[in-house]
Protein backbone atom coordinates (compact mmCIF):
# COMPACT_ATOMS: atom_id res chain seq x y z
CA UNK A 1 0.00 0.00 0.00
CA UNK A 2 0.98 3.32 -0.90
CA UNK A 3 -0.42 6.67 1.04
CA UNK A 4 0.56 9.81 0.35
CA UNK A 5 -0.29 12.75 2.89
CA UNK A 6 -0.53 15.81 2.49
CA UNK A 7 1.93 17.79 4.93
CA UNK A 8 3.15 20.60 7.06
CA UNK A 9 5.72 19.50 9.56
CA UNK A 10 4.94 22.76 11.91
CA UNK A 11 1.47 20.82 12.47
CA UNK A 12 1.55 18.37 15.58
CA UNK A 13 -1.09 16.51 14.12
CA UNK A 14 0.30 16.67 11.03
CA UNK A 15 3.88 14.73 12.60
CA UNK A 16 2.03 12.53 14.66
CA UNK A 17 -0.14 11.03 11.59
CA UNK A 18 3.14 10.77 9.43
CA UNK A 19 4.23 8.66 12.62
CA UNK A 20 1.65 6.31 12.88
CA UNK A 21 2.09 6.00 8.77
CA UNK A 22 6.12 4.98 9.90
CA UNK A 23 4.87 2.94 12.98
CA UNK A 24 2.54 0.66 10.68
CA UNK A 25 5.22 0.69 8.00
CA UNK A 26 3.25 2.34 5.44
CA UNK A 27 5.22 3.13 2.23
CA UNK A 28 4.23 7.19 1.89
CA UNK A 29 4.91 10.29 -0.33
CA UNK A 30 5.00 13.41 1.47
CA UNK A 31 3.80 16.42 -0.10
CA UNK A 32 3.95 19.60 1.52
CA UNK A 33 1.24 21.75 0.68
CA UNK A 34 2.43 24.75 2.03
CA UNK A 35 5.40 24.42 -0.56
CA UNK A 36 3.44 22.51 -3.36
CA UNK A 37 -0.31 23.08 -2.71
CA UNK A 38 -2.79 20.90 -4.97
CA UNK A 39 -4.42 22.43 -7.93
CA UNK A 40 -7.83 22.70 -8.66
CA UNK A 41 -8.89 18.93 -9.89
CA UNK A 42 -7.05 17.51 -6.89
CA UNK A 43 -8.61 19.55 -4.44
CA UNK A 44 -12.08 18.66 -6.53
CA UNK A 45 -11.25 14.98 -6.04
CA UNK A 46 -9.92 15.19 -2.36
CA UNK A 47 -13.54 16.86 -1.23
CA UNK A 48 -15.55 14.10 -3.13
CA UNK A 49 -13.43 11.57 -1.42
CA UNK A 50 -13.80 13.29 2.01
CA UNK A 51 -17.42 14.02 1.07
CA UNK A 52 -17.35 17.44 2.45
CA UNK A 53 -17.41 20.98 0.98
CA UNK A 54 -14.63 23.32 0.46
CA UNK A 55 -15.19 25.13 3.91
CA UNK A 56 -15.53 21.89 6.01
CA UNK A 57 -11.73 21.49 4.80
CA UNK A 58 -10.81 25.16 5.98
CA UNK A 59 -9.05 26.49 8.96
CA UNK A 60 -11.58 28.93 10.04
CA UNK A 61 -9.43 29.71 12.72
CA UNK A 62 -6.33 31.52 10.07
CA UNK A 63 -6.38 34.95 9.98
CA UNK A 64 -6.31 35.01 6.41
CA UNK A 65 -9.71 33.28 6.69
CA UNK A 66 -11.72 36.33 7.86
CA UNK A 67 -9.16 38.94 5.97
CA UNK A 68 -10.02 37.37 2.62
CA UNK A 69 -14.00 37.62 3.88
CA UNK A 70 -14.16 33.72 3.36
CA UNK A 71 -16.91 33.73 5.82
CA UNK A 72 -19.56 34.46 3.34
CA UNK A 73 -21.75 31.87 3.52
CA UNK A 74 -22.79 33.20 -0.45
CA UNK A 75 -19.19 32.57 -1.58
CA UNK A 76 -19.24 29.71 -4.24
CA UNK A 77 -17.25 26.50 -3.66
CA UNK A 78 -14.96 27.04 -7.11
CA UNK A 79 -14.20 30.51 -5.24
CA UNK A 80 -13.25 28.70 -2.08
CA UNK A 81 -11.08 26.30 -3.59
CA UNK A 82 -9.31 29.02 -5.71
CA UNK A 83 -8.20 30.47 -2.16
CA UNK A 84 -7.16 27.43 -0.45
CA UNK A 85 -4.94 27.02 -3.75
CA UNK A 86 -3.73 30.77 -3.36
CA UNK A 87 -3.44 30.42 0.24
CA UNK A 88 -2.58 26.86 1.35
CA UNK A 89 -2.10 27.90 4.77
CA UNK A 90 -6.08 28.08 5.27
CA UNK A 91 -6.24 23.82 3.88
CA UNK A 92 -6.97 21.80 7.19
CA UNK A 93 -3.95 19.29 7.84
CA UNK A 94 -3.26 16.63 7.65
CA UNK A 95 -5.12 15.59 4.74
CA UNK A 96 -4.25 11.19 3.72
CA UNK A 97 -5.06 9.52 0.78
CA UNK A 98 -4.43 5.42 0.21
CA UNK A 99 -6.25 3.28 -2.30
CA UNK A 100 -8.61 2.47 0.71
CA UNK A 101 -10.32 6.22 0.76
CA UNK A 102 -8.99 9.96 1.82
CA UNK A 103 -9.40 11.02 5.40
CA UNK A 104 -8.02 13.93 7.50
CA UNK A 105 -6.21 12.93 10.39
CA UNK A 106 -7.86 14.98 12.91
CA UNK A 107 -7.18 12.71 14.97
CA UNK A 108 -3.94 11.60 13.78
CA UNK A 109 -5.62 8.11 14.73
CA UNK A 110 -8.39 8.39 11.78
CA UNK A 111 -5.60 7.16 9.33
CA UNK A 112 -5.79 3.80 10.82
CA UNK A 113 -9.43 3.49 8.96
CA UNK A 114 -7.63 3.52 5.73
CA UNK A 115 -4.29 1.82 5.80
Amino acid sequence: MQAIIFHNNKCSKSRKTLDILKEKRIDFKIVEYLKTPPNKNELKFLLTALKIDARDLMRKNETEYLEQGLDDLSLSEDFLIEAMINTPKLINRPIVKTDKGVIIGRPPENVLKII
